[in-house]
């Protein structure tokens, strides 16, 4: 089968599934231009699955913003240095139960039923190339180069979105902003002090060429410390040192009983003691990094690893970068950093108008100090289907129709929003709310129309005997 072939299938099962059918929601005309009914920020694969689950909806008056480059939304060709998925390669995920459109029969139509038997994990740029064709396949409205900078409530309700000198009025807003998008990166202060020139977080782009015969330390033990490691080493840096605090590595990764146990497609029916302790649970191990990552980085002769070593302190000495650790000095050329991220909608500049008025964890439960964590704390505790909550009435009123499709969501929702294991179960969630809200908002107009329909169905003559 060719691609081209394949392709057709996939407008033939749509078109089985009436996809994408007609909009119940019919345009009303705005002073102010065309108003979208959702628009989503982030194109990458949580706002593609975003936008084919309401196009499911018959919500199709949409648009998904995204501030990256066609074809390199999301990390896959920016900042991850994984060579292969982490997830199993069975797992689905944007496919809304549409077997044409999974990855392993975008796979097939191009290697064969024997090539995807051969397949371990799915590689990542294999991975990327799938999302490009499944927005192309299904033809997704997608504006790229667009970085929201300001998300400004209307008082009459709906949001206008700024990006610059840009803007796109809109009744929804799904934040489709990924891992990093209910917060930041972290880079700890010790590392700040530090010249910009000698440190790079794992979310940045890397000169690897700059590194080459050079000596690295790597701060982190997660996955993707390891990830960085081989991917240095195999572009021909000289030594690379990961760092880990622990006395030894994580070995169990919780994702995979929670794959298996039914937690992640039912996460969301817990009440939220077990939320939080799960969560904190799941802090508490990190993810190890997967048995082939550790292999690949390990076989060079320059890796280390140095576990029981905390960084106590940094300092620039003579244009290179002392790190002091209980086990004593290390000098190097350059610094990575893999302390992973911070949730909090404080740390969003788009959300600043609306931020003061989000409910957090900390504002509805007070969580036992066994399994208390002021990371878990920061995170928006969030409604039904990803709505954020406010303090108020009126911040309510404000927050109404801004729903946070991003990591943020991990405490209320579980691995869904982010996470491949996670989006088969968290889409319809996300998709069937937002259609919710835009009916309830104009459910009097609806009913309405519905009590005064008279068109004729029935046009058979009778007569009565």
């Amino acid at each position: 089968m060719s691609l081209e072939t394949h392709n057709a299938r996939v407008r033939h099962d749509l078109d089985c599934l009436n996809y994408p059918g007609s909009d119940w929601l019919s345009a009303t005309p705005h002073p102010d231009g065309h108003v979208h009914d959702v628009i989503i920020v982030g194109g990458g694969q949580s706002g593609l699955g975003a936008a084919f689950a309401l196009k499911r909806e018959r919500v199709n008056n949409i648009l998904i913003l995204d501030e990256c480059a066609e074809g390199f939304e999301g990390p896959w060709e920016t900042y991850a240095r994984m060579v292969t998925l982490r997830t199993p390669k069975a797992i689905t995920s944007i496919d809304m139960g549409v077997p044409s459109l999974t990855f392993r029969a975008w796979w097939e139509a191009q290697h064969g039923a024997e090539g995807w038997a051969r397949v371990d994990k799915i590689p990542r740029g294999d991975w990327m190339n799938y999302l490009r064709w499944y927005r192309r396949v299904l033809d997704l409205p997608v504006i790229n180069e667009v970085r929201i900078d300001r998300i400004e409530p209307l008082p009459e309700g709906g949001f206008r979105l700024h990006a610059g000198t840009r803007s796109w009025q809109t009744r929804k807003v799904v934040l489709a902003t990924g891992i990093q998008g209910g917060g930041e990166w972290h880079t700890p202060d010790l590392i700040k002090a530090l010249p910009r020139h000698l440190y790079a977080h794992t979310s940045e782009a890397i000169d690897i060429d700059a590194l080459k015969g050079k000596r690295v330390g790597i701060l982190g033990g997660g996955a993707s410390a390891f990830d960085n490691a081989h991917h240095i080493l195999e572009a021909g840096a000289g030594e690379a040192h990961v760092f880990v605090r622990r006395s030894e590595l994580p070995r169990i990764n919780p994702i995979r009983h929670m794959e298996a146990a039914g937690l992640i497609p039912r996460f969301s029916a817990l009440g939220d003691a077990d939320k939080y302790a799960a969560m904190s649970h799941f802090f508490n191990f990190n993810q190890p990094p997967t048995n082939d990552t550790f292999s690949r980085a390990a076989a060079f002769e320059g890796f280390r690893l140095h576990t029981g070593a905390p960084w106590q302190s940094v300092r620039d000495e003579g244009g290179r970068a002392v790190v002091t650790t209980p086990g004593g000095e290390h000098v190097f050329d350059f610094l990575i950093v893999s302390t992973g991220l911070i949730t909090d909608p404080a740390l969003r500049p788009e959300l600043r108008e609306v931020e003061p008025g989000i409910v957090r964890w900390r504002d509805v439960y007070d969580a036992p100090a066994d399994v208390k964590n002021a990371l878990l704390d920061a995170h928006p505790y969030l409604g039904a289907g990803f709505a954020f909550t406010g303090r108020s009435p009126e911040w309510q009123a404000k927050l109404h129709g801004l729903f946070a499709f991003n990591y943020s969501a991990l405490i209320n929702f579980g691995l869904s929003a982010s996470a491949l294991s996670g989006l088969k179960y968290a889409l319809p969630k996300l998709a069937g709310a937002v259609a919710d809200q835009l009916f309830l908002d104009r459910s009097a107009a609806c009913l309405d129309a519905y009590f005064a329909y008279d068109e004729p169905e029935f046009i058979g003559n009778w007569r009565a005997s």
